[in-house]
């Protein structure tokens, strides 16, 4: 389903809402995770898909990721309510896996969109998949914590929160993160 161009965020929100265009992920959700993008973000953070709290809630990132995320943010003096935060495909697929290839062709239109009318000045690509889909095939190791042009958008692709969980509070991808994050968040201000 491509979108009708969308004078604003509210209308592209609710066209998103009705979207279904995979079937597979239309009967499984409970309901499309479609982004929060507060009114003059400069920082935007995208992800991969919704996981199971984010379909309940209908909010990105509200998970054990999300909380991570928000006490990472605090640290690097941001406050949560500031940032733009969007996932690649808005439907979660069952059992948590990645979306296909098919699915995220499908919901890129709506993304780009709200790229596209959010405007941030820095995006922070969390985890490979969503600096893949900024980039296309690379490794995490090859380009992160380095900003990225990627179709008119300054892009720093770092870890994704679940692997920050994963490694420990004294692993080396939530020291990353947050230094990620961090460099971010002075861009924006100085963009």
């Amino acid at each position: 389903m491509t979108p009708e161009p969308a004078p604003d965020l509210a209308a592209l929100a609710a066209a998103v809402r009705t979207c279904t265009a995979c079937p597979e992920l239309a009967a499984t959700r409970t309901q499309v995770v479609v982004g929060d993008v507060p009114a003059g973000a400069r920082l935007l953070l995208m992800g991969e898909a919704p996981g199971a709290t984010e379909d309940e809630t209908g909010r990105p990132f509200v998970g054990r990721s999300g909380q991570l995320l928000d006490e990472l943010l605090a640290e690097v003096g941001v406050a949560r309510a500031d940032v733009a935060v969007l996932n690649t495909i808005k439907c979660r697929p069952p059992g948590n896996r990645a979306p296909s290839r098919a699915e995220s062709t499908r919901c890129r239109p709506w993304t780009e969109r709200q790229l596209a009318l959010a405007a941030p000045a820095v995006v922070v690509a969390l985890g490979l998949s969503a600096t893949r889909w900024f980039l296309g095939p690379t490794s995490l190791a090859a380009v992160r914590g380095t900003v990225h042009d990627a179709r008119g958008l300054r892009v720093l692709p770092t870890y994704h929160p679940s692997a920050a969980l994963r490694w420990g509070p004294d692993g080396e991808p939530r020291r990353l993160l947050r230094d990620d994050l961090a460099l971010a968040a002075s861009l924006a201000v100085g963009a």
